[in-house]
């Protein structure tokens, strides 16, 4: 027997959010890049940036030496901001019309269009 059950996050690509914990903590709201469900990860823009040593590939076109990119971080460090109040929010899920839709849990606009 197969398992369906769907996992979800919070957060969704596109959203806009902002750091609530580690080296980025409290900087402008940024939006997500991509979302990981599986592990729970999620790549924010500008945020939790590494070094990364790139090897040259002449056959490619790529020149190697050190470049800068968005490590994915823990879903649980990010938290949504409402874009009809502006401000950082916990989500709540309902099921509006048969349809579950996430919402603002400080004031209840949807944030699922």
């Amino acid at each position: 027997m197969a398992n369906n059950n769907k996992k979800s996050l919070h957060v969704k690509t596109g959203d806009r959010v902002i750091v609530i914990a580690g080296k980025d903590k409290g900087k402008d709201p940024s939006n997500v890049k991509s979302v990981d469900v599986k592990s729970g990860r999620v790549t924010v823009e500008g945020r939790n940036m590494v070094t990364k040593a790139q090897k040259a590939q002449p056959m490619a076109g790529i020149q190697g030496g050190l470049i800068k990119l968005e490590a994915s971080m823990d879903s649980s460090n990010v938290m949504v901001v409402c874009p009809a109040c502006n401000k950082p929010t916990r989500i709540k899920h309902e099921v509006i019309n048969g349809k579950k839709v996430r919402v603002c849990k400080k004031c209840g606009e949807q944030l699922d269009a």
